[in-house]
């Protein structure tokens, strides 16, 4: 590791449906790419050291080892389990450790495949909010019909019910995000809405609206549909977890189905599949920009600390894609502060 700035991620290792079969070899693959790069691995230092065995880096190279170390614990936040009840009695868990590290300032971020309830609770009480912030949102940005363009959404799953000023603070924090992250000026935020005219939508949804428009320095452009998602007509869409979730997720299936489809389609008869060679390299473009993998995970954002959340069920192209490919972008930009 040369002497350029370090950036270190708590990665709490035993989240997720599969837990470190999944996140070790990702993290493995995450120093290979980023030089610049520190993992502390937290989580069970028995089941940790097995699977590092298995990529040929034993006790003995670890212990040289500049890009990782070991963070021990002793429990494990289980994905059924209520978020309660893991922040009353898992304080010694894998994804406490990591936000703990967070807090204590020896990481920049944590990074976790684990339970949302649980991850959103404990980020909560051990981060705490920013002021004026009543609650952390799930961000993320998804692809638009631009290639060069993206849409931030929030929120994704953190917050099952949210009314007027929470939306609208989530609005706010959008914007913010958007200025900060794309050097937008004044990004369009519109709320998510089954239409676009003023009379719909529930009471809550209309006096969100209301704050948003009241407000000089957002550039609130009004609601928009689900069908118009990814058609950038906004640069923030904003709207309550249970729905942003719900949204995030059909479109990911769609997305798999048009792909699956697709491949029996080419593979019908002898004219087609010599139509498909000729404009293979396009396909792959197009199926490479709708892969659901290429945009896993959410930041946890309104929190003192970076929180960044994974699909539990994310495999280890998509988990690896979140270590490296898209921190890639955030480490160059820290290490350049």
């Amino acid at each position: 590791m040369n002497s350029q700035k370090i950036l270190t991620l708590a990665l709490d290792v035993m989240g997720g449906d599969k837990g470190p079969s999944i996140t070790i070899p990702s993290a493995i693959m995450a120093i290979n790419e980023l030089p610049n790069l520190h993992l502390i691995l937290c989580g069970d230092e028995k089941i940790i050291t097995t699977e590092l065995a298995l990529l040929n880096i034993s006790p003995q190279t670890l212990n040289q080892h500049k890009q990782l170390s070991i963070f021990p614990t002793t429990e494990v936040v289980e994905m059924d389990e209520k978020p309660a009840y893991a922040l009353r009695t898992k304080k010694n868990s894998s994804m406490r450790k990591a936000l703990d590290l967070v807090q204590e300032g020896q990481a920049q971020a944590c990074v976790s495949l684990g339970n949302t309830g649980a991850l959103f609770s404990m980020a909560h009480f051990v981060l705490k909010t920013l002021p004026g912030v009543e609650r952390p949102a799930l961000i993320s940005s998804l692809p638009t019909h631009d290639d060069d363009k993206h849409v931030f959404m929030l929120d994704l799953g953190a917050n099952v019910f949210c009314d007027s000023h929470v939306l609208y603070q989530f609005g706010v924090m959008g914007s913010v995000m958007a200025q900060q992250v794309d050097g937008i000026d004044r990004p369009r935020i519109a709320l998510l809405n089954m239409g676009e005219e003023a009379i719909k939508g529930s009471d809550h949804i209309k006096q969100a609206a209301l704050e948003l428009s009241e407000n000089s320095d957002i550039n609130y452009i009004g609601f928009i549909e689900g069908g118009d998602i990814f058609s950038n007509k906004a640069d923030v869409i904003v709207c309550d977890g249970f729905v942003g979730n719900v949204a995030l997720k059909t479109c990911e299936g769609v997305a798999r189905l048009v792909f699956e489809k697709s491949k029996t389609l080419f593979k019908q008869n002898f004219l087609v599949k010599m139509l498909t060679f000729i404009v293979k390299p396009s396909l792959k473009k197009l199926f490479k920009s709708m892969n659901p993998d290429q945009y896993n995970g959410a930041s946890l954002i309104g929190l003192r600390g970076i929180v960044v959340k994974s699909h539990g069920n994310a495999n280890s192209s998509a988990f690896s894609l979140l270590l490296w490919k898209q921190l890639k972008k955030s480490i160059g930009k820290y290490l350049k502060k």
